[in-house]
């Protein structure tokens, strides 16, 4: 079976005051049943990863460079990110591919690097609210998996997270029903290309502790991917307790 996973992405927000609030949400999981990763800026990776180890919480970067090393100013390589103790990076989210103009070809090669390097790659896809509306969402999420995953991903290498554009900080999510129409597509596109079925997919877009249970009653979502709601530990704790009751 898929591992469950509850993912924090806290973008651009924190400084080193806020690492208590991974201090209280170890305290309050010590042994939890689902995976638990805090992907913090950069700024805050080493301290985040030092302060966690040894607890159930992983830590993982927001994105990586696909060379390893370089005149690149400013960029981040995998082996970087390894070398604070990261595990896992997330790779291709919206505002990525929005606000940087990464292609689906660009988060391929930054998979691979990261792969190299022994993380995890988090690869984000989703559609946008007019790709939606013009009825193209399933077959953006096939373009899109098709061009971002290299063939080498496993269900030990690579977590996929669907995040509908639109849903993403507007509080507004997709019915069930539509989230499970994409997950549906994701399990049965990832298994006919790769012939695993244990791949972790993760949903993401505007999960709180008020509808988390009822999103992880999905059949193929595996966790989440959260935003806002996990920058709080009291906030992120409730969602990791419905995805360890699910």
């Amino acid at each position: 079976m898929a591992k469950k996973l509850a993912a924090g992405n806290w973008k651009m927000n924190g400084t080193g005051a806020d690492l208590a609030q991974v201090s209280a949400l170890i305290a309050a999981h010590p042994a939890p049943k689902c995976d638990i990763l805090i992907c913090p800026p950069a700024t805050l990776l080493s301290r985040m990863s030092d302060a966690a180890k040894g607890s159930a919480v992983k830590t993982g970067g927001q994105d990586c460079h696909a060379d390893a090393s370089g005149a690149h100013t400013g960029d981040i390589s995998a082996l970087m990110l390894a070398d604070t103790g990261a595990s896992h990076v997330i790779l291709g989210h919206s505002e990525r591919r929005a606000d940087h103009g990464e292609t689906d070809a660009q988060v391929r090669a930054k998979a691979l690097a990261a792969q190299a390097a022994g993380l995890i790659a988090v690869i984000c896809v989703g559609e946008t609210e007019a790709q939606r509306d013009a009825g193209d969402t399933l077959s953006v999420i096939a373009s899109q998996l098709a061009g971002s995953l290299p063939d080498s991903c496993t269900a030990v290498n690579t977590v996929i997270a669907y995040e509908p554009v639109w849903a993403i900080g507007t509080g507004r999510v997709p019915t069930t029903d539509q989230i499970a129409q994409v997950h549906d597509l994701m399990r049965d596109a990832l298994t006919a290309r790769f012939g695993d079925a244990d791949m972790t997919l993760l949903y993401g877009g505007s999960v709180k502790p008020d509808n988390a249970a009822e999103i992880f009653a999905v059949a193929n979502v595996d966790g989440a991917l959260v935003g806002g709601a996990s920058l709080k530990a009291a906030d992120f704790s409730t969602i990791i307790a419905a995805l360890d009751a699910s």
